[in-house]
């Protein structure tokens, strides 16, 4: 069993064969409050067993016989699919003539030349082991017969002139006839007094199958198939019987008692045959179990007086019959509960006057507590005259006004004590435009203005938007929105359209509309073109009851031709004043044959069309007034919705005086239950759409049909529609919810879905309302936020996103119709793990020193998890804003400051700080920081001697893009100068004295000068005398198959690189800011000795230059370049 719940895994992979564990199940939940028992569970192996192997003898007929191909199948489970192939694994082709019966058999009503082939395979696919068996090949060979006699349809299948079928409720009933004969015979299907179900009955196999699906009682009767061609028909009658197995009218529901109190289990079920009802306790049937002087069974209903708290129990309800069971589970809890008010203390709602109110006061105890609400602190209670009292607690206030505004107290009473609470309203004037904006026709290229002042409750915040045609406004800088006004410049034709101002509050929202409509500049003067003058001398002539002829004579079309004309009519005597559209014809034809409508007084006018508009409308017609005949049509858009849970409301469309073609316009509105009754009730009205069926159960589909009649006669028969009657709550909620958590953020939630019965409405949907769980103290302070998502259909699963990282959350589900919601599942709880934190919430670096900084920060605003530590990573960056290594730290995360030592001086350095939970690391921030040049507090030459410096402490630099704050701190209280020295970063800043103007440095250089030009002069003459010098000899000595070509394309060599080395010296790099250079860095090359950057070349093309890669050498001493630095340094004087 699965720890944790009373889920039973069976690995028949590894613990056995499957046979062993066939058998039935069923799972037991006891504690000591009761036990309570699951349907019986049948586990049964799947079997896909070989077919027998058999000798198949060719088939020979002449053309026109039939003929059977037998399948017979081996028997598997579940049974198995059956379908013909050949030998290509393509499907044999399927008609009228030749069709595969519901036993997997092959017909041919008449066999032809074609059908002959030696691969007429027989395949049976078992799905749930995904195996598929094949029947050996069938050789068909078809003879031409000299002569094919016709002959009239005789049935291959089923045999006789009637059979029986008996099948489930609920399930899908198929009847199958498959005739024979020549021409082939086609197939029709009738039912004996009634009519086949139009939206449940579907036709398969070319007519030889008839499907009922979901069917009931009602389907059962006699069908009748019929097979027909040119020689005759015969008929079968298959007799239809539905059972059904148990179902329930009315499950047995908890009870919840207080001690002494009275109550019922009802267990009420249906089925064909009559199913027995058998009652058992705690899994134990009631005849056994100690007899309990508070309970009286009395067939399906068990009745308690007088309960006390040893009466709970669970009670199971058997249902059962020859075609299956049900069972119900119900417990019976006898509890005494003082009252208690779930609804949060202190909520506040706002609602805008003159809509609805709603104020919750959701409640728990035991009796159930009765409801009183009172306003203000010292009000009467409330009464139904003005309220609306709601059985879960709610408090409707129908129409809000501004007096509603106030405190109001629920007060929960039974006779174990009382609880209140108190929640406030407050009511908000309604948003209103009050300048709207106005219809405008502007010129191309010129600029338009649409206002809308909008007034709204000032303690509402208000949005405004602008929509053009519903979307949102071009991407435009010729449209601009300026407090109330939009205005669009340099109006074009595309700007054409319906403007849309939209004013929001939390609470409401209003919106208006302007067209904005764009024509051509005036134009220069030109011939006069307009709309076509109206028609005239209209004329009447070939007058029958449903048709007459209307001629015209035109009117000037103005030079534009007219491309058509439009007929409309007038009834003078059902909606006079009122013109409608008849017809239209091309402007070429001036005579129009129009159908009439019967019991119509008809006027009729033309007008005429082109390309610049519509004409004025004709003159009328004479009168032509048409006899009255019955309807030819039914009433539109019928519907059956209940508006109480006792009701159908029956709606429709009603037909117009000119639909209604006679006078003494009826309804015969009739009705029956779908599954109950077989009998319609009908009834007549006059001058209304609407009939409500009161006493109908809850949630009951009816067939529903409206029909038309007047003094002449009825319409045809109406379509039969389906509807339901009313709604109620959802009585069950959601079982087994359980959680899995995805990860840190995600979360999926499953649940079982409730039995449909129990919805007792359109099922749409399950809700899951999940919050964060929070300690008594925070619950205290606010609100908790509860969020609801709702999955549409029956699905019985959901993801949950957004959620917080290592966080406790509760849920629970309910089930939703269009009545409402059901009641909650137990809430459930879980918990999300660890996640990333985020970035700590500051960094400081602070007490900068020659080699220290001093790193100040505080803890991730949102740490996801706990801190396990904090990593720092750092690295210099020069001049030139290359960065140097990376050092990489890791600090314990209880620091919120940590000092890094022994840096190099005047040197900015990067810094990378982020923390880490068990999750992993979190987002970094970063900081720079540069250590001092020198200790503060020296004084300049100036100072005259005998007086005494100051001390100067707590010396702090903050850095920017282009300054630096400097502060510090001194002992001595009298006035003195200070002097700040600063130095750009990765340049060697002199104290006090440039060494580039010092004499003694200028001799230096020169000297150097001068040894490496002798150097250079030996070196030629060596070389002219054939001698090798020893940059030469050195690359001999290294002449390496690795050292790449010249390259191309800047006449340069490649770097002579180790395998090992995988940081080759940058082209151009410049000097470390420890003005240090290595060995790896510079080896044997004339530019360490300032004789450029490039490597040069002697007269044989040998080079001399520099080599790289050459690794664990000593650095060397001195200077990069005999170039001395420029300094950059400078003093200021600060006052």
């Amino acid at each position: 069993m699965k720890p944790g719940s009373g889920t039973l895994i069976i690995n028949i992979m590894s613990e056995g064969k499957a046979e062993t564990y066939e058998g039935v199940y069923q799972c037991t939940a006891r504690n000591e409050r009761g036990a309570a028992i699951s349907n019986n569970i049948i586990v049964r192996p799947s079997r896909s067993p070989l077919w027998t192997k058999e000798k198949l003898k060719p088939i020979i007929l002449p053309s026109g016989q039939s003929l059977i191909l037998s399948c017979r199948p081996p028997i598997g489970l579940p049974p198995a699919i059956i379908f013909w192939m050949d030998n290509s694994f393509q499907r044999l082709p399927q008609n009228e003539r030749v069709s595969q019966g519901l036993n997997g058999d092959l017909y041919f009503s008449n066999v032809l030349p074609e059908d002959t082939r030696d691969d007429y395979i027989c395949y049976a696919r078992f799905n749930h082991t995904q195996t598929i068996q094949q029947k050996q090949p069938i050789s068909l060979k078809v003879i031409l017969a000299k002569s094919n006699r016709e002959r009239p349809p005789t049935f291959l299948t089923p045999e006789g002139n009637a059979s029986n079928k008996e099948e489930l409720r609920g399930n899908v009933l198929s009847l199958e006839c498959i005739a024979e004969g020549l021409p082939t015979p086609l197939i029709y299907w009738i039912k004996e007094d009634g009519i086949l179900p139009i939206n449940r009955t579907f036709y398969r196999n070319f007519q030889k199958t008839l499907q009922i699906i979901q069917v009931s009682e009602a389907d059962s009767g006699n069908y009748q198939c019929i097979a027909k061609n040119a020689l005759g028909a015969i008929h079968h009658t298959i007799s239809v019987t539905v059972k059904a197995a148990p179902y329930w009218i009315m499950a047995p529901q908890n009870l919840v008692l207080s001690p002494g109190e009275d109550g019922a289990l009802i267990c009420r079920a249906n089925g064909n045959p009559k199913p027995r009802i058998s009652w058992l306790s705690n899994g134990v049937p009631i005849e056994i179990v100690p007899d309990d002087p508070s309970r009286k069974i009395n067939g399906d209903t068990i009745i308690f007086s007088n309960v006390q708290e040893r009466s709970s129990a669970v009670y199971q309800c058997n249902a059962s019959n020859e075609y299956g069971y049900l069972l119900g589970n119900a417990f019976v809890n006898v509890l005494a509960e003082p009252p208690r008010i779930l609804t949060s203390a202190d909520t506040l709602y706002q609602v805008i006057a003159n809509r609805p109110a709603l104020l919750d006061c959701a409640f728990f105890g035991s009796p159930l507590p009765t409801i009183e609400w009172f306003k203000g602190t010292k009000g009467s209670a409330l009464r139904e005259d003005i309220y609306v009292f709601h059985e879960n607690g709610t408090l409707e206030i129908p129409v809000a006004q501004k007096d509603s505004t106030g405190t109001y107290t629920c007060v929960a009473r039974n006779k174990l004590g009382m609880a209140k609470n108190e929640v406030h309203l407050e009511i908000k004037e309604p948003t209103r435009i009050i300048k709207q904006p106005e219809y405008a026709v502007v010129q191309r290229g010129s600029t338009v203005s649409f206002e809308c002042k909008v007034k709204h409750d000032h303690t509402l915040i208000l949005t405004v938007i602008w929509l053009k045609d519903n979307g949102e406004l071009p991407s435009d800088g010729r449209f601009t929105i300026d407090k109330d006004h939009l205005e669009v410049a340099d109006v074009s034709d595309s700007d054409g359209g319906t403007y849309t101002c939209v004013a929001n509050t939390t609470l409401d929202s209003v919106s208006a509309s302007a067209v904005l409509s764009v024509v051509a500049p005036t134009p220069t003067p030109a011939p006069i073109y307009d709309v076509p003058n109206p028609p005239f001398d209209l004329e009447l002539t070939d007058q029958l009851d449903k048709s007459v002829q209307l001629s015209w004579t035109p009117g000037d079309d103005n030079n534009s031709p007219i491309t058509k004309f439009i007929i409309e009519y007038e009834d003078a005597m059902h909606e006079a004043g009122l013109w409608h559209y008849q017809a239209e014809v091309p402007g070429t034809q001036t005579t129009a044959q129009l159908k009439l409508s019967p019991y119509v007084n008809y006027s009729f006018r033309v007008m005429a069309e082109n390309s610049l508009g519509r004409s004025l409308p004709s003159e009328t017609s004479e009168q032509y007034f048409t006899k009255a005949a019955e309807p030819d049509k039914n009433p539109m858009i019928v519907e059956g919705l209940g508006s109480e849970p006792d009701n159908l409301v029956i709606t429709w469309q009603p037909l117009n005086g000119f639909e209604s073609n006679g006078p003494g316009l009826q309804y015969k509105v009739s009705w029956r239950q779908k599954d109950g009754d077989d009998e319609w009730t009908s009834v007549v009205v006059a001058n209304v759409s609407k009939y409500i069926v009161s006493g109908t159960p809850t949630f009951v589909p009816y067939l529903i049909k409206v029909q038309a009649l007047n003094d002449v006669g009825f319409a045809p028969e109406p379509a039969v529609v389906m509807g339901h009657s009313g709604e109620d709550l959802p009585m069950v909620a959601p079982g087994n919810v359980h959680v899995n958590v995805v990860n840190s953020t995600l979360a999926e939630v499953h649940w079982d879905p409730v039995p449909l019965k129990s919805v007792r409405g359109h099922l749409q949907g399950y809700r899951i309302y999940y919050w964060k769980s929070q300690s008594s103290s925070k619950r205290n302070r606010r609100h908790i936020e509860k969020k609801i998502l709702t999955f549409q259909g029956s699905k019985t699963h959901g993801m949950l996103p957004g959620l917080e990282p290592f966080s406790h959350y509760t849920l629970h589900v309910r089930v939703v119709n269009g009545k409402g919601e059901g009641p909650a599942s137990p809430t459930r709880v879980f918990h999300t793990p660890e996640g990333v934190p985020s970035a700590p919430s500051s960094l400081k670096i602070i007490n900068p020193t020659l080699d220290s900084l001093t790193l100040e920060w505080d803890p991730p605003s949102h740490p996801n998890g706990i801190l396990t530590e904090y990593t720092l990573k750092y690295q210099p960056i020069n001049s030139t804003h290359e960065l140097g290594p990376l050092v990489d730290l890791k600090i314990p995360a209880n620091k919120t400051r940590w000092t890094l030592k022994n840096l190099n001086f005047s040197t900015r350095y990067k810094f990378y700080f982020y923390a880490q939970t068990s999750a992993g690391s979190g987002s970094q921030i970063t900081e720079e920081a540069v250590t001092i040049m020198d200790e503060a507090g020296i004084l300049p030459p100036d100072v005259g001697a005998g007086k005494v410096n100051p001390r100067i402490s707590k010396l702090t630099v903050a850095a920017a893009e282009t300054y630096a704050n400097i502060s510090w701190e001194y002992e001595r209280p009298e006035h003195v100068n200070f002097y700040v020295e600063y130095g750009v970063v990765g340049t060697m800043a002199s104290r006090q004295v440039d060494i580039a103007t010092q004499g003694w440095f200028i001799g230096l250089m020169c000297a150097v000068a001068l040894l490496i030009l002798i150097l250079l002069i030996v070196c030629f003459i060596r070389r002219n005398k054939g001698g090798k010098y020893p940059v030469k000899e050195k690359e001999d000595a290294h002449a390496d198959p690795e050292i790449q070509p010249m390259k191309e394309d800047d006449g340069t060599f490649g770097e002579y690189s180790d395998a090992e080395d995988h940081k080759p010296l940058k082209k151009g790099s410049r000097t470390p800011s420890d003005r240090t250079v290595k060995k790896e860095d510079s080896d044997d090359s004339l530019v360490d000795y300032g004789e450029g950057v490039n490597g040069q070349f002697n007269e044989d093309g040998s080079f001399i230059g520099q080599y790289s890669g050459k690794k664990e050498k000593e650095p060397a001493e001195g200077n990069e370049s005999s170039e001395a630095p420029s300094p950059v340094n400078a003093m200021n004087s600060f006052v």
